[in-house]
């Protein structure tokens, strides 16, 4: 990991970046596909939370799911870059032919899976429902969660063919 100030760079890009890929691909799915709003969308977000409730909250509670959804990508990103990535061999996997993509095929399913099978139930003491609908937020993963994340921590390593260089003098 390079000097604090960049390992903070690197996770804010990661986590903003994660926050507005998986928030579009999710405004996309409940607009386009499941003919709902985005205000909606959030503040089913904010429910897990705040209850069943949030759905009748209006604005306040939408505003509260994005701000929710935006930490989760900032846990997310987190996890990745100080627990997963330090490993070495996710370091040489990362650095090999296809590996950003081979890691976001396993990151970004890994991440909902925690989350729908196990957060998401704690929170709202119900089990998933695990059917169409579950599988297109599976795949979604690996392109709008893991991708994200793994593509910003592999540019934010230092050594990496995708880190920044310093201009010489």
């Amino acid at each position: 990991m390079g000097s604090p100030r960049t390992t903070l760079a690197t996770l804010a890009r990661a986590g903003l970046l994660t926050a507005l890929t998986d928030g579009a691909f999710a405004i996309v799915l409940s607009v386009a596909f499941y003919h709902s709003t985005v205000t909606r969308l959030f503040q089913g977000v904010a429910s897990t939370m705040l209850g069943p409730e949030a759905l009748t909250g209006g604005t306040r509670t939408a505003v509260i799911g994005v701000l929710m959804h935006i930490g989760v990508a900032f846990g997310w990103s987190t996890v990745f870059l100080f627990l997963v990535a330090p490993v070495s061999g996710v370091r040489a996997l990362m650095e090999s032919r296809y590996g950003v993509l081979k890691l976001a095929a396993l990151f970004g399913p890994m991440v909902w899976v925690t989350m729908s099978l196990a957060v998401i139930p704690l929170l709202v003491h119900r089990p998933p429902a695990i059917g169409v609908r579950w599988w297109i937020q599976f795949v979604g993963h690996v392109f709008f969660v893991g991708l994200p994340i793994v593509v910003t921590v592999r540019a934010g390593t230092p050594g990496s063919p995708d880190a920044p260089r310093a201009d010489p003098l």
